[in-house]
């Protein structure tokens, strides 16, 4: 990052982030209750009022950790009247490629007890910019903001030191899905074998002759199980095919062909078109085998257009 906008981040240093916030309500029993009830804290001097009067505040308080609670703006914030050194500072940053944000850590220092009847106001200022560090997350700056929050007189009661980390996300650099291999089994080992071999191999019934795909166990015509196999000379035409397009896998490239391909002995069998426009694909297209290693472990036979 260049020394120039760092200058311009450092120069926001000591600046109010926005203008002070006055809080909605003052501090009130019943918020005091509701927020024991969530974190479940039972300490009676923050909703018995006996309790409290007997304890060494002598009245009911509120847990110092509700010091941020009373001056949260809302779902519904408000109009806001300028928007301060902390609206210039993140644009500054997001222009320079620091778009993501997470926050860190907070501290909190706490002055004296709230009491019933509060009204607290919130000012905060950029504390801090740090040079350019590098994270887990990525590149970024950290950035703290205090906040002093102040009651109805004036006098701090509490002070917030906030930090995020504004950072460049890394580059996404997704490792694409192998190519599920097709089951092999007892059935189909040699339609599989020749293919890693180079051949295409179309299974034969012994007894009438009639070839089939996908291979199985018995003839569909005669119901012999005898059966062996003819060398397929890969060539065909696109009987029929489609394009897909939703939903999307991993391991394909969009967009792509899926073909009924029938061979010159006779029989189909499915399988994706290749090195051709997936647009330009047309039925009765002359088409021959190209065995297309998809990794190590897995041989395809695929097809593409006969060269004139």
């Amino acid at each position: 990052m260049s020394d120039a906008l760092l200058d311009k981040l450092r120069g926001l240093v000591g600046k109010p982030a926005g203008p002070p916030f006055r809080a909605w309500d003052a501090v009130n029993q019943a918020m005091i209750r509701h927020w024991c009830d969530a974190v479940g804290d039972t300490n009676p001097i923050y909703t018995d009022p006996v309790e409290a009067a007997a304890s060494v505040h002598g009245q009911i308080v509120a847990p110092p950790t509700m010091l941020q609670a009373w001056t949260m703006k809302g779902l519904v914030p408000p109009p806001s009247d300028g928007d301060g050194a902390q609206a210039e500072l993140m644009a500054l940053l997001d222009g320079a490629g620091f778009t993501s944000v997470v926050a860190t850590n907070c501290e909190q220092e706490y002055t004296r007890y709230l009491h019933i009847g509060d009204e607290l106001t919130a000012e905060s200022v950029i504390e801090d910019v740090s040079p350019e560090k590098h994270t887990g997350l990525g590149d970024g700056h950290f950035i703290t903001t205090r906040t002093d929050f102040r009651d109805q007189n004036g006098d701090t009661v509490g002070t917030m030191r906030f930090r995020i980390l504004k950072f460049k996300p890394p580059e996404k650099q997704e490792k694409k899905v192998p190519r599920p291999a097709p089951p092999r089994n007892q059935d189909n080992a040699f339609f599989w074998e020749g293919v890693d071999r180079g051949e295409l191999l179309i299974q034969r019934c012994s007894a009438c002759g009639r070839l089939r795909h996908p291979p199985r166990p018995m003839c569909p015509n005669c119901q012999s199980l005898d059966w062996d196999t003819v060398k397929s000379t890969g060539r065909g035409e696109v009987f029929s095919f489609i394009i897909p397009h939703y939903p999307q896998v991993p391991f394909l490239d969009y967009p792509y062909v899926v073909a009924v391909v029938a061979l010159e002995e006779g029989t189909r069998l499915i399988s994706n078109v290749i090195d051709i426009d997936p647009h330009a694909v047309e039925i009765g297209m002359p088409v021959e085998v190209r065995f297309t290693k998809v990794d190590d472990e897995l041989t395809l036979p695929l097809f593409a257009p006969v060269k004139a």
